[in-house]
């Protein structure tokens, strides 16, 4: 597939592939690989959405390590671990909250993307847990999909389906073709 035929599934990282750490009602990300855990289904969801002609792009920012409190190696390393376990085409890391383009909800990411890959983003998906996945999504003009993880945080905006898990969005977007 060419040119702005192709279509891609933009994936939030914590708490939509990984286990994310919940402490009062918020979302933290893993601090070491060995806190690095796929979720269920993550592996079956990407292999049938990459089977459907889906790129599969990792939208996350990373703010802990422009804040200081994560080591930018130890987030390389588990984005390698990342890529070693699923058939992902690319990652897209911000680490800076103040990059006003690329912090999501900041369709950066998804813009960045889409333009190297030729990525139809009407016919492409966001996936994400949190307020800032579903604007960025919009932000970006794709369809989007919250998964509810149980985060105390409100939505900003209504996202086109709402789920349980990866693997239901991606039976979701299977059943949309």
């Amino acid at each position: 597939m060419t040119g702005s035929w192709r279509r891609a599934v933009f994936l939030d990282r914590d708490g939509v592939i990984n286990r994310a750490y919940l402490h009062e009602g918020k979302s933290y990300p893993p601090k070491s690989l060995a806190e690095f855990e796929l979720l269920p289904g993550v592996l079956e969801a990407c292999t049938l959405l990459k089977k459907a002609n889906f790129l599969l792009v990792v939208i996350t920012n990373q703010p802990d390590v422009g804040r200081g409190t994560q080591d930018k190696d130890t987030v390389e390393s588990m984005h390698q671990l990342l890529f070693s376990l699923l058939p992902l085409d690319r990652i897209e890391v911000c680490y800076d909250e103040n990059n006003d383009f690329l912090y999501k909800p900041a369709p950066g990411m998804i813009q960045n993307s889409a333009v190297e890959f030729g990525v139809n983003l009407e016919a492409s998906f966001m996936v994400g847990d949190r307020w800032r996945d579903v604007d960025c999504g919009k932000n970006a003009g794709c369809r989007t999909i919250f998964v509810d993880s149980g985060l105390s945080e409100p939505l900003h905006s209504e996202p086109d389906f709402k789920v349980g898990s990866l693997l239901e969005a991606a039976s979701l977007i299977l059943r949309a073709l």
